[in-house]
């Protein structure tokens, strides 16, 4: 007679991850992929041949001031500001812990917060210390977009500080474009690559929303035209068609 065998028992159940072990997992991939991101694109900028105009908009006179770009050419601005203690705002998304790594990797102090999560917190707190004497470089369209899309975020923190916002136009000759929301711009090896300040933009006091929306398309042109003229150097003159995603 056939006897029935026990019933083999279902295998255990992972464990639920806690929130302190995903924020550990994260904070791991971050320092792994930001050393790697960091790695590599040092060994990218050193190769670069680089072409400044206006090279002396960037002198701050030991004042505070918002240094702007677009999401998707901050390459260069994260590797020519290296090093001079100057702040960034990051995100705090996971893709963030990776660019904070980064950041700090190149020099830069950092308070975490964007224009979504913790973005009036992260803007007043960076506020602060631009009103010190410090220096922000910021993205205005990020971090998830619109790209080239100002945000008002930016311009409350000129507006809390005093200090005058400095537009940036940023390109290469030759260039990788990533499928990304932003079509992320990373210079090829041994490229010429361009880097040009445009004039400071002063933001009045106590503005209401009108007037803040009428900076930002002020700040949107400034940084627009500028991208727009190297591009034209670096041998884009369809600009702006390429930087588009679909």
């Amino acid at each position: 007679m056939l006897t029935a065998l026990p019933a083999t028992p279902p295998p255990a159940s992972e464990p639920a991850e806690t929130p302190e072990q995903k924020q550990a997992r994260l904070e791991r991939r971050g320092r792994r992929l930001g050393a790697l991101g960091y790695f590599l694109g040092r060994l990218i900028f050193l190769t670069l041949r680089l072409r400044f105009e206006n090279r002396q908009g960037l002198d701050t006179g030991g004042k505070g001031a918002i240094f702007v770009t677009w999401h998707g050419r901050s390459f260069l601005p994260a590797n020519i500001f290296r090093n001079k203690g100057y702040w960034a705002l990051i995100s705090l998304s996971s893709d963030g812990e990776i660019q904070n790594n980064i950041f700090r990797r190149c020099g830069f102090q950092t308070v975490r917060g964007s224009t979504g999560r913790g973005g009036i917190r992260g803007a007043l707190q960076m506020a602060r210390k631009v009103k010190e004497g410090g220096v922000l470089a910021f993205t205005p369209d990020g971090p998830r977009g619109p790209t080239h899309k100002v945000q008002l975020g930016v311009i409350l923190m000129a507006e809390k500080s005093g200090a005058p916002i400095i537009p940036l136009g940023v390109s290469a000759r030759r260039r990788w474009l990533l499928k990304s929301w932003d079509a992320y711009m990373i210079p090829k090896p041994f490229t010429r690559a361009y880097f040009l300040v445009g004039d400071p933009i002063y933001v009045p006091p106590d503005l209401d929303d009108v007037g803040r929306e009428a900076i930002a398309t002020q700040v949107e042109i400034a940084i627009n035209r500028l991208e727009r003229d190297a591009e034209a150097r670096a041998g884009y003159p369809d600009y702006p068609a390429e930087w588009r995603t679909a």
